[in-house]
Parts: structure tokens; sequence; C-alpha cells
């Protein structure tokens, strides 16, 4: 759906866009690294427990998008029920459809004969980024309709409590944590099967499988309440100050607690949950203090256009990248490794060279955001 909107709201925060927007061009970068070499080590998510960069880009935008919903659900409380209830229930099902298409694409694929075929459904991928997404939006949207912010706090720390018994409870004894044993794994390997979940790992396990999806609810309410309280203080040093040292609480919450239950992306575990929102806390303040308060505009513009339609340049980025994997261009090299063996690194060898075309294909991507910003269409999913 398209719609015309104006370059700015009454009461919007420019540094809320621009955070987005920085999310989405990390997602891409981290996504589409090039091949013929190893990627730096921080832009590469954690095998199993700690933490790097690539790991705070996920959440980041679950964060980012709580921030959004903030806003848009001032208009949704003085909605009808009915009407409220359908809106949420279409946007997520969109969302959801949107990330199940974008693992079954190209939807044909050739068969041992040589002859296409639809693929099957026995063989796509169910759970998602998109259909996280998905999830994390129809909790939140219902959770905040209903409720206050501090029973969304409430319910966001019993989440992440219950969700720590749930692996050890429910996890092989003695393997609780691990990927083979986890709770995680097990619940997605007896509801979808082997077929429908992720299989790029060292044994199929889904990083975004149904039972950690609760956790990365917490994520969406911490962007939510960081939201209205953004909207409350404003551009204050108040309340860059407190968003601070929140931040700074939450992460040293998350980091004694990973004494005892480890910081880990795949698993999305508790302290994973406090730790990302503790950082993504303290980013929101120095952007705040730039943008809002210092008006510094380096990489505004180009962050912001990413911001403006954020899931539609993730959704492009995918399919494109897929795309291009598929395009053969000679001596067994697909499109995408074509130019990044045979220009970038020969230009730039090594990790500097596989991250050189990531950034280019970012590029690529913003200049569709740009052509869209410049027409002023901002699809909204």
């Amino acid at each position: 759906m398209k719609e015309k909107m104006l370059q700015s709201k009454p009461g919007r925060f420019l540094s809320l866009d621009v955070f987005r927007g920085l999310t989405i061009a990390l997602m891409i970068v981290v996504n589409t690294p090039g091949t013929g070499a190893e990627m730096y080590a921080y832009l590469v998510h954690a095998q199993w427990f700690g933490f790097t960069l690539a790991d705070l880009v996920f959440p980041s935008f679950l964060f980012a998008m709580g921030n959004a919903m903030s806003f848009s659900m001032r208009k949704m409380k003085n909605a009808p029920e009915r009407e409220v209830w359908k809106k949420i229930i279409k946007r997520t099902a969109v969302i959801f459809l949107l990330g199940y298409l974008m693992y079954w694409f190209p939807f044909f694929s050739m068969d041992t004969d040589g002859h296409w075929a639809l693929k099957p459904f026995a063989e796509t991928r169910v759970m998602g980024v998109l259909q996280r997404i998905a999830l994390c939006y129809f909790f939140t949207a219902v959770v905040f309709y209903y409720l206050s912010e501090k029973a969304a706090l409430i319910i966001s720390g019993t989440l992440l409590l219950v969700y720590w018994a749930i692996l050890y409870l429910f996890g092989q004894p003695g393997a609780e944590l691990e990927m083979a044993g986890n709770a995680v794994g097990r619940l997605d390997l007896s509801v979808l099967g082997t077929g429908h979940i992720y299989r790029k790992d060292s044994i199929p396990f889904d990083p975004e499988g149904i039972l950690s999806t609760l956790p990365a609810i917490a994520n969406v309410i911490g962007g939510y309440i960081a939201g209205v309280f953004i909207q409350k203080k404003g551009k204050s040093y108040e309340g860059i100050a407190r968003l601070l040292m929140a931040g700074f609480l939450l992460a040293s919450l998350a980091l004694w607690w990973d004494l005892v239950f480890p910081i880990s992306k795949k698993l999305w575990t508790s302290p994973f949950v406090l730790y990302t929102i503790g950082l993504d806390l303290s980013i929101m303040a120095i952007l705040i203090y730039a943008i809002e308060m210092r008006k510094i505009k380096v990489g505004v513009k180009f962050f912001n256009i990413f911001g403006k339609n954020p899931l539609f340049i993730y959704l492009f980025s995918e399919l494109f990248y897929m795309t291009l994997r598929m395009i053969p261009a000679g001596s067994g090299l697909d499109t995408f490794e074509w130019v990044s063996e045979r220009i970038f690194q020969v230009v730039v060898p090594g990790p500097l060279g596989a991250l050189a075309t990531a950034l280019a294909f970012v590029l690529l991507c913003w200049s569709l955001g740009w052509g869209l910003d410049k027409r002023r269409i901002y699809i909204k999913i």
C-alpha cells in the first residue's frame, strides 16, 4: 500500500527515524557479506554464546519498531476495539506472509530430470525475521491497547524469567543451553519439523524459533516505553541523562546475569534482551543529543532514507541478494560472488573487500529508498 506523507510530522523525532534507518543499513551489511574472504569478526554473529555488533542489529530493529508504535498507538487507543483488532491482525498477517514468501522465493526449483517444479511447502522455512517482527508487533500492540506501561514492564520481566525457567525445565538434562538439546530447538522440531526450520547451521536450528520469540517481545516493549519517555521528556539534558543511566543499569544487570545465564543471540536469552535494550537506550540518547539538540546533519539524510521505508527496503535487499546468488556468471561463480571476488577482492583484498562488497550492496538498496523518498512514496507494511 502506497501513500503520500509529509517530510516530517508534528512531535516526530528525526533521531528515531535515523536510529531505525541505521539498523536497516547494518542489517543489510551483516546479511550480505562479500565472498572470497572472511568478514570482520564484529560483523559476523557470535557462534553461540557471546556478543558482536552483528548481534545488536535485529533486536535494535525490534526496539525501533516499539519506538514507532509509541506514536501510532496514541490514535489506536481512541479507535473502536473492532477496528483496532482488524488493523493489528491485518498487519500481523501481511508481515508474516511476506516473511514466509521471502523464504519460499523463487517458488520454483529444478528437479533431477531438469524439469521445473513448484518448491514444496515441506521444504519452506516457516519462522524467520519478518515472522518474528509480525508476532512481536501483534503481542505488543495488544498489550499496550489494553494495559498500562507499568503492566507492560511487569509482563516483560515475567517473560524473561519464565523463558529462563522453560529452557532449564524442558531442555535436555545437562545440555539445556546447547544447540542440540535446548527447548527452543526441540519445540521447533516437534511442531514444525526439520523441513520448516533454518538448516544452514551445524545442525537444523532456527534462531528465530517459536519459543525464543517470547523474550523478543520485551525488546519491542522496551522500545515502546522508551518512545513514550522520549515524547514526554523530549529534547532535554535530563531526558538524555536518564536514558543513559537506564541503559547502563540494564547492560550491567545483563552482564551480571550472563554469569549464570549466558548471552546468546541465537537462543535470544533473557540477558541478551536486557543487554541489547541497554545499548539501544544509550545509542538513542546519543542520537537525540547529536541530532535534536546539537543539530548535527552528517549522515542524517542517508540513514533517514532507510528509516522511511524500512521493511520494504529490507525485503527488497533479501530478494535482490537471493536473485543475484541464483544467476550464474561463469567460472562456477554466481553474480554476487563474481562481483565480490573479481572486482572488490582484486581492488581491496581480504576482509576489507568483503565489507566493501556489502557496503556497495547497501548503496544499491539506498538508491531505491532515495528514489521512493524523492517521489514521496512511503510503502507501509
